[in-house]
Formats: C-alpha cells, structure tokens, sequence
C-alpha cells in the first residue's frame, strides 16, 4: 500500500481496457493514478482516453489527455499492439505498416510527447513478445515488429539513462486471454511446451510491470524480461 510519505505516481497505460493491458490497470490502480487509452473497447475506469494508434497524432494526445487529468506523468505502459497474421504469401503493405505504427513508431511517439513531463525516476515498459526472438509461424512480420520494439527500447534506454529515465520492456510468453479465440487444443499445446505446465496469466504479466515501473527496478534499464514459465525451453 502506498503510505502517507510515498508519492502516488501517475500512469499512462495503452490498450488498457481488456486482456493484459486490463490486468495491468488492475495491478496499478490502487496504487497509482492510472489513464487508460482504448481503442474500440470501452474500459470500465475513470479516467480514460480513446486513440486509434494507427494515427500519428494519437500518441502525443494521449499524453495530454494524461497531463490535462492529473497534471504529471510518471510513467507509460505500451500495452497495445496490432497481433495480426502476416502470411509470408499474403503481404498487404497497409497491414503491415499499421502493425508498425501501433507495436514500434507509436512507442517512440508515446516517449517523444512525454518526455518534457517526466522527470528523473519516471519508466517507461513496452509489451513485447517471446516472438520477437521466437518467430511465430505465419506471423512472421508481427515477430519483426516485436524484435524491432526490443531494439528500439534499449536505445532508448542508453539515451535516456543519463537523466535518470528507465525503459524497459516485458516479453510474455503464451497468456491465456479470455477474447483471443483459442481452442483447447491450443492452449493445450501451449501448455505442453511450457516448463512450469501452464499458460501464463494477465496478473503474470502486471506484476512485473508493476515491479519495473517501481523504484525497486530504480537500477533496471534496457532490459527485455522474459515472463513466459520457460515456453519453448
């Protein structure tokens, strides 16, 4: 619990409103002063902000929104990500510029509009994947999407480090969603390449944002955690 002498942080959290971006939100709410951006799903908060992030101008809106809210900014979760198939022999360049604009060009945005409001000790997590060094069959640009963003958030880090502003990113593994459309024998199979014999939670996924962006991670930058209960070890 956050005690009389801790400063509640405030925090931006992308695609919020269901999956794991809603157990992030969950994770966080009682502790911080969360904005919750969505797309088309209406999340069930008070303080929310909708944003296609498709839209270059998206980023840099919800980070005013954020500011005109709560009046600082501590730290950003990009959560939302475009997890779209990509076939090698079904390439639609629009498809593919979209997932790039959502999972990498919206983080740089994202960190770009809020940069002038954050100060040392803010963080910054992206959601990548275990895709990104894992290639998913059929998924191929999605993974290079994903790869890309770990890239991008080390450099960030480096850039960033010298003021005291941490990046880092979390890669799940497989994490049993209630809306993404799996079959038993899906998830099953998920389950059979998983060391610790299950698929992963949301709650998986939130506590270890929820530690990054802490100040117990206050040495922690540049990372890419890997929080997949050893999927395809």
């Amino acid at each position: 619990m956050v005690t009389g002498k801790e400063r509640r942080k405030t925090v931006l959290v992308t695609g919020g409103a269901r999956g794991i971006g809603a157990g992030i939100v969950s994770a966080l709410r009682d502790t911080h002063d969360v904005m919750v951006h969505y797309n088309t799903t209406i999340p069930i908060h008070d303080a929310v902000v909708q944003g296609d992030l498709t839209d270059p101008e998206t980023p840099a809106r919800l980070i005013a929104a954020t500011m005109e809210r709560f009046g600082r900014l501590d730290g950003v979760v990009h959560n939302a990500g475009d997890i779209s198939v990509s076939p090698l022999d079904a390439f639609t360049p629009k498809a593919y510029h979209e997932m790039f604009d959502v999972n990498l060009f919206s983080a740089q945005g994202l960190l770009s509009a809020a940069m002038p409001h954050l100060s040392r000790g803010a963080a910054m997590v992206n959601i990548s994947s275990v895709n990104a060094v894992l290639p998913p069959k059929g998924a191929a640009m999605y993974g290079a999407s994903k790869a890309a963003l770990d890239l991008w958030t080390r450099g960030a880090a480096k850039e960033l480090g010298p003021r005291g502003i941490r990046i880092n990113a979390v890669a799940p593994g497989a994490i049993d969603v209630p809306d993404a459309g799996r079959d038993d024998d899906l998830k099953q199979a998920f389950v059979d390449m998983t060391a610790l014999g299950r698929m992963g939670t949301p709650a998986d996924i939130a506590g270890v944002v929820a530690f990054l962006l802490s100040d117990a991670a206050s040495y922690i930058t540049g990372e890419v955690l890997t929080v997949s209960g050893g999927y395809r070890l």
